[in-house]
């Protein structure tokens, strides 16, 4: 049996040139560390990273004689227009990914965010396509969590307390774990 090839470096999008191959993953798939992957030509490399990684469409894997190109899958996701401000304040403060264009917002299909954004106005159309989300904060990463020093996480807790003392209702719930830490 042949040796599996190792991959332990990411090169991000526009910083590197001879692709090999591609690998085309979901959102979900683009957040690893350490996986056997498989190209869209059937043959298969281990990714072993130092960190998890958030992976962006166009990323690409290094690999000893090139690159193997990330390729964002398509999926079922929903356009929203409408306030985009106060569809954003919601989507945000349930921590759910979102893609950001200057005239909608693209959130992955989901029936019960998409009823309370309706609720909110919002003209919903589902679509399938590559999902793109914006990054965290710092830059590069996923939105899912955030870091607080010593002093900041009884202020957090409070604020969560604050939100998490109204009646849950269908529409507004705020859990999510609390293992913050950045990518």
């Amino acid at each position: 049996m042949a040796d599996l090839r190792h991959s332990h470096a990411i090169a991000r999008a526009g910083d590197w040139t001879h692709e090999i191959a591609s690998v085309t993953m979901d959102y979900d798939a683009r957040l690893m560390r350490r996986k056997r992957l498989v190209t869209d030509a059937g043959w298969a490399f281990l990714v072993d990273l130092a960190q998890t990684t958030s992976l962006e469409d166009g990323d690409a894997f290094v690999l000893e004689g090139g690159h193997v190109r990330v390729r964002a899958a398509d999926e079922p996701l929903l356009r929203l227009t409408g306030d985009l401000a106060r569809l954003a304040w919601h989507i945000g403060n349930r921590h759910t990914p979102c893609q950001i264009t200057p005239d909608h917002l693209v959130i992955r299909e989901d029936h019960v965010l998409a009823r309370m954004l309706e609720g909110l106005g919002a003209t919903i159309a589902p679509f399938v396509g590559p999902f793109r989300p914006e990054g965290g904060a710092y830059g590069h990463g996923r939105t899912m969590g955030h870091d607080h020093g010593p002093a900041e996480a009884q202020s957090h807790a409070q604020d969560h307390a604050r939100v998490d003392s109204h009646p849950p209702t269908h529409a507004h719930t705020h859990a999510h774990p609390h293992g913050h830490s950045h990518e």
